[in-house]
This record gives C-alpha cells, structure tokens and sequence, in this order.
C-alpha cells in the first residue's frame, strides 16, 4: 500500500498542469547590495558604511563633498563587519564578527578595529590574545559608550572566554594605542553594561553556565553593586535600555508571565516601578534613543508593520519622526546617525516592498536628499508585499506570520509553499522584504512564513512554549497553518510543499514525516535532522551550551529518536530536495548526508547538492545560482510553477 501511495502521489505530481508563469529571473536577487548600514560623522564631513562583499562585510569611509573613498576596513573572509561607532570627528571604530555561510548568524568576535576617516592611524585597537599576542586566555570586548568628550577612549567590557573566570570588566580603552585601565568588575558572568549620561557603569545583566539571567545596579562607582532581578526566583528576565538624562530613572524591558514584554521604569532610588509601554501582541523590536543616542523615548513594534511608539509623543524625537512618516507614507522610517549640532540625520527608509533607501534630513530646511537607495534594481512596484496573518492553533495559542502571494492570480486557491524559519528559538519572521518569498512567489506560489511557538516577538510564554517542542507542538504549529490556509481558500489542498533553511530544514522534513498526506515535497537547505548529534555537538562547546541543549532540545537523549526526520525516512511519501556545504558547522553536511541515506533506503525519491567548499548557507553568487535553479525545478515538479531562466 505504502509504494502505491508514493507511486500514485508522484504520478499526480507529474500530470500537474504548468502555471502559467514566465520564467524567474534569478539575477535580481543574486546580485549583492552596495551596501548595508551608513553612518554620518559628528561635523557630517563623511560617511562610513558597511559594504557586504562574496565572503565578508568590509568598511569604507566616504568623503561626502566628493563620495570618494578615503579608508577601508576588513578582517578577513567570513568576518562582518558588525556595528560602527564614530568616536570622534575624524576617527571611526568597528566591532567584528564571524558568518560561516549566507545563513549562519553572525558570532560575535570580541575585536574591534579603528581608523582615522582618511586612511591613517589604522590597525586593530583590541584582539582576543592581545595586541602583542601574549594573553593566554582569549578575550572579547565589546564597545559600550563612545565618551564623545574624549576622543582618544571609550568604555568597553571585556571578558575571557574561558568561563572560569567569573567576572566581567569595564575598561577604558584608547582607540590609537589599544592600552586599557580597569574601570569597574561586574559580579555576574558575560555581563553587558549601562553607563549613565555622566558614564558612570550602572547597572549589570549577565549569566552564569546556567544561563540563568541576573540583573544588578548601583548607584555610583563607588557604591556597590545590589541584586535587583534574578531569573531563578521570580521566573522571568529583565535588562537595562538606558537611563534617563538625570540618571534618576532606568528603563527595563521586563519579561512578563504571559503575553508580550513591557517597558518599564525603575526609579533607582526607590526601586518602585511603572510600567510606561506595552504592547498588546508583540515585544519591543528597537529602542528608540533622544540625540545624546543613550536616553530611550521610544521603540518600534514589528507587527503588521514596523511601528514607532514613544513615552512622550510632544517630545523632539516624536515630533520628528511623526514628521518624517508624514513625508514617507506606507514606510517605516529609522533615524540611524545625526551630526553633533543636530542639523543633518541620516534617515532610512524602508518597507515590505523596498529595500530601504537612505536619505540627507536637514533639520532646518526639512529638505530630505537621496544618499543611496539599497538594491535599486528592484522595483517596489513589482514586488509582492508581506500580509499579516494571524490563527489559532489547536491548543488555542494565537499565531502570527506572513503571507507573500503572487501579483497575479490571486482569486483563488493556489499552489502554497510553507516556508518556516530558521533559529529556532528568539528567531522569527517579520514585515520585511523576503529574497526567498519574492523569488517563489514569482514562480505563482503562495508563501507562508509562520512565527510558530518558540519564535521571539511575542513574550517569554511564547518562547518558552517551544522549549523541548522540536517535531511536537512546533511542528503542529505548522500543521495547523497548512490547514488553515487551505480552509481560507489561500492554498489548493493538492499542491502544498514545505521549504526552509537550518531548523526550517529540520521542520520540513518533520512536516513530511509526520504528516504524510498532507504535503506534495519537502526542500531542506543546510539543516540539521539527526537530533542527538546536534545535541552532541552543542554539548561539546561549552557547559553552558549542554545546558542549553538540555533545556530547549531535551535532556532525554533517548526520546530525541522519536522526533528525528533520519530516523522516520519510513514514514515519508513525497520526493524530497537536500542542500548543504562541506564546511558547515552550525548544520553539519552529515546530517544531509544521513538523511539521504535513510531515504534511499525507505524507497523515497532524493535529490541532493552538496557543496564541499560552502558552509551554512552558500556565499558564492555561482553556487546560490545552481541552488535556486534546482530548488525551483524541482518545486515546478511537484507543485506546477516557474522555473529559473
């Protein structure tokens, strides 16, 4: 019965009618953007941005009266550059961070490089065995406060990343020469710090190999440090965003036990609380800062867009972006550098059908000039926009996501592709342009990209609700999805395939395995499906990743059989697509490779590209090439769409 069945179903697929698509054009989406992010200087005399190259992020500088290059900076292939900080009028710091493949999250390094705007004076400023290459242990730092009133330092912290050392420092670190001196001792483990406007250290949020969060506070830098939450008694988390101008006032964003987080006020003299911003769905996405870039006003809330919301809407910071979104309409708008006197922003403007140009705001003028549109090549008016979605899951637990649909034919039902996020956990899917569903969906595919539970943006119950979940309630998530988008007449029942990258992987092939009669084809793209290796080679790393592997995979290794694609290949009757890379170390190629294995020898149809010299996520333009060529040729197999041109 089971060969029948598969027989059947592939016969079906094959006797599947074309849509009626022209082909896709790859080139659009292969070809690398300019550049990323772009901060103006304090006079407003340069620019430095980030331009992503094939293999690594690098910086230029950029004379603004002539759009001439004057310094660069690199670190190497795989790194990113990861944040930008202009120091002073003339001298730019960067942190770095490493990217094994197009998918891999980018790791913080803990080094820092620095150059003077015209190419002098530049080298690295911190390095993890020391500049001389003398320390035993590495180290990390990570810039806190620029100190804009002293142009040879900033504050960082440091610390070792042997986790024997228990404490985190701050260091005040001269960006020429790279020496430090010892500011303050945080008493919790991979701390962060809140300086005040008067940069004294104030508060400190860390963990231990338990991962458990702890935040402190003190009232100067001579008083010592007080235990104001700990995860372990009150069950949730909470971290410092900044304090207010007279150091008086902190803002917290406090997990809370059901729903989304809030923003709250300490008074740091009292302790007493108030709760000043919440809202009803989602979490705080990005903190909006006044001028002085350390005192928050305000976040952005990503839901069915990008929202800006403020504690005081009559204050300068409100009044200008209220004013900017009048000028964008339909926009998100994101004021990212400004010069010292206040007159010049940089501003970046963006929505679900743009890439986001950056714009010169004069705040005198109210003149607004185009700098550099991102990826101008794509027209947001043939772009598909991001709709927000949102159902119910078996269990009653609401669900949020976004669904891309073709610009034509979209009457009735159509061919649906469910496309679930990588991460898994804190990761989630938002309003955004999505490389990926704008590509299937010009191929005539719906997209479903759903915030399943243990995604971020919805509060630590959300979270947590998929902590040990992997192959259960998360996958039914899905499940639940694909159903309701066949009974909203979105999807046609016959034509439903499942694709992701990383964990989506995992939960593709999941999909598959679990629900058998469900999906025509599942694409997994660099993912893991062996669980109890994955959870070897987490544990392998450090103390606190086994304990993590315990507390969000599950700390019964036996019981990880249950839910591992490799293991229920028996299960599966649909024709299955496998990529990876050789060098991938977050979603090893063996676990492609087993997964091939066990479904060859189920009797189920494979397909598989492996690349040896990709990691997670391939990097070359001629590799993603051959990949979305076979990714749409064989979802055009199986569900009736384009292919690639």
């Amino acid at each position: 019965m089971r060969w029948g069945a598969r027989s059947a179903g592939i016969l079906l697929g094959c006797l599947l009618a074309p849509l009626a698509h022209a082909q896709v054009d790859l080139e659009p989406f292969l070809k690398r953007d300019v550049l990323q992010t772009l901060r103006i200087s304090p006079t407003g005399a340069y620019y430095a941005m980030t331009v992503p190259m094939e293999d690594q992020t690098v910086l230029a500088v950029v004379r603004r009266a002539d759009r001439q290059v004057t310094s660069k900076i690199h670190a190497g292939s795989d790194s990113v550059i990861s944040n930008v900080w202009w120091v002073s009028d003339e001298r730019v710091v960067v942190s770095v961070a490493k990217k094994y493949g197009s998918r891999d999250q980018p790791y913080p390094t803990g080094e820092l490089y620095a150059t003077d705007a015209d190419g002098t004076k530049r080298r690295q400023i911190f390095a993890r065995y020391g500049l001389d290459g003398t320390q035993l242990q590495p180290r990390a730092a990570y810039l806190i406060d620029s100190l804009p009133d002293d142009p040879r330092k900033v504050l960082i912290s440091m610390y070792a990343l042997d986790t024997s050392t228990p404490n985190t420092r701050v260091e005040r670190l001269d960006v020429f020469n790279g020496t430090m001196d010892t500011v303050a001792t945080a008493p919790v483990r991979r701390a962060s710090f809140t300086v005040d406007a008067a940069r004294r250290v104030r508060f400190a949020q860390g963990a231990g190999d338990d991962n458990v969060s702890k935040l402190y506070h003190r009232a100067d830098d001579t008083s010592p440090w007080t235990l104001v939450n700990d995860e372990a008694r009150t069950g949730f988390v909470e971290w410092p965003l900044g304090l207010s101008a007279d150091g008086l006032t902190a803002y917290l964003q406090v997990q809370q036990a059901k729903g989304p987080d809030a923003i709250v006020a300490f008074d740091t003299v009292t302790g007493a609380r108030k709760e000043v911003m919440r809202d009803p769905v989602v979490d705080p996405h990005e903190i909006i800062y006044a001028d002085d870039h350390r005192t928050p006003v305000g976040s952005f809330f990503m839901h069915d867009r990008l929202r800006a919301a403020f504690f005081d809407e009559k204050s300068p910071t409100a009044r200008l972006y209220r004013k900017l979104e009048r000028a964008f309409p339909g926009a998100s708008v994101d004021v990212t550098s400004g010069t010292r006197d206040g007159r010049l922003k940089v501003v970046y403007v963006w929505s679900d059908t743009s890439p986001g140009d950056f714009y010169l705001f004069d705040t005198t003028t109210n003149a607004a000039d185009l700098i550099f549109s991102r990826r101008s090549w794509l027209d947001p008016a043939m772009l598909a926009p991001s709709e927000l979605v949102t159902l119910r899951a078996r269990d009653g637990l609401a669900l949020h996501g976004y669904l891309t649909r073709p610009r034509e034919g979209r009457d009735g039902p159509t061919p649906l592709v469910v496309m679930p996020h990588g991460g898994p956990f804190g990761v989630f899917d938002g309003w955004e342009v999505n490389d990926e569903a704008e590509m299937l969906a010009r191929a005539g595919y719906a997209v479903l990209r759903l915030n399943y539970r243990g995604s971020g943006n919805y509060g630590r119950s959300f979270r947590h609700a998929g902590a040990r979940q992997w192959g259960r309630t998360m996958q039914d998530d899905l499940t639940d999805a694909t159903r309701w988008a066949i009974g909203q007449k979105i999807a046609d029942p016959k034509r439903i395939c499942l694709y992701g990258a990383s964990y989506g992987a995992y939960a593709s092939l999941m999909g598959v395995a679990k629900e058998p009669d469900l999906y025509r084809c599942a694409a997994g793209y660099v993912g893991v499906y062996d669980l109890a290796l994955m959870h070897k080679q987490d544990s392998r790393d450090s103390r606190s990743m086994r304990n993590w592997a315990d507390d969000w995979i599950s700390d019964d290794r036996a019981s990880l059989a249950e839910v591992s694609p490799n293991l229920l290949a028996q299960r599966i009757r649909v024709p299955v697509f496998l990529a990876a890379g050789g060098k991938d170390e977050i979603a090893p190629q063996a676990h492609s490779e087993r997964m091939e294995k066990a479904l060859k020898a189920a009797g189920v149809p494979v397909e598989t590209l492996y690349v040896r010299t990709e990691g997670h996520g391939f990097y070359a333009e001629a590799n993603q090439r051959a990949y979305y060529t076979r990714l749409l040729d064989f979802l055009s197999r199986h569900l009736g769409g384009a292919k690639a041109k």
